[in-house]
């Protein structure tokens, strides 16, 4: 989930390019900037975990391109990226959805249905890690993405591995921290978590991996 606040200190977001990043990408369709609006006025404290709009067409991109038909979400919010999820997945696609905030994940629902999406995501509220490891261990699913707590990245990555398909893609948000990642005096448990996380994914040799500087960081990484 996108910290924007911590995103904006970047140096090249300070100069004013994000304005000129989004005008010069696809905009997003109308019921996702309803959904992000609504968000901010009844999450008001936490609609900051709201991916951004370049994450989202991403998203989309990313999982039409490869031609994904099972995708799973850890960490759903208010359902923006599951919106732009499953638009990238075929009529027949799944999309299993991951989050254990009913409050949350009520305005996702409404906004699955609006999109005419609710026939292909499926959400399963409880801890995402239970959630994972009950479902069959052999390799299913085409894309993942993690938007969740950053202490459990380590843990969903291990659960997610063996389950994707070879060539299979899983996502991780919020990789940078906001720049902390490379702040040795930051020492706040978040940052820890995904200095060790990172660490682990590069010298993983079950998967082909790279961190881009898009939103708050992000990680893709290729099942080999």
């Amino acid at each position: 989930m996108a910290n924007f606040d911590r995103a904006a200190d970047s140096p090249i977001l300070a100069r004013g390019i994000q304005p000129y990043i989004a005008i010069h990408s696809s905009p997003p369709e109308e019921l996702l900037v309803d959904l992000a609006e609504e968000t901010r006025r009844t999450f008001r404290d936490v609609a900051r975990m709201q991916i951004g709009t370049e994450l989202g067409t991403l998203l989309t991109m990313l999982t039409a391109s490869t031609g994904a038909r099972r995708a799973i979400e850890v960490g759903t919010f208010t359902g923006y990226s599951s919106v732009c999820i499953a638009r990238g997945l075929p009529a027949d696609g799944q999309l299993l959805c991951c989050d254990v905030n009913e409050d949350w994940t009520s305005l996702a629902r409404e906004y699955w249905k609006r999109a005419g999406l609710d026939g292909r995501i499926e959400l399963r509220l409880g801890p995402a890690a239970t959630t994972i490891a009950a479902l069959p261990a052999e390799p299913s699913y085409d894309i993942a993405f993690i938007d969740a707590d950053k202490t459990s990245y380590q843990t969903y990555f291990d659960l997610l591995v063996p389950r994707m398909r070879v060539g299979g893609l899983i996502v991780a948000d919020n990789v940078l921290q906001g720049g902390d990642v490379v702040d040795a005096a930051s020492q706040e448990v978040n940052v820890r978590a995904i200095r060790a996380f990172n660490q682990a994914v590069v010298a993983d040799n079950r998967i082909q991996a790279v961190l881009l500087a898009v939103s708050d960081g992000l990680t893709i990484a290729r099942k080999l």
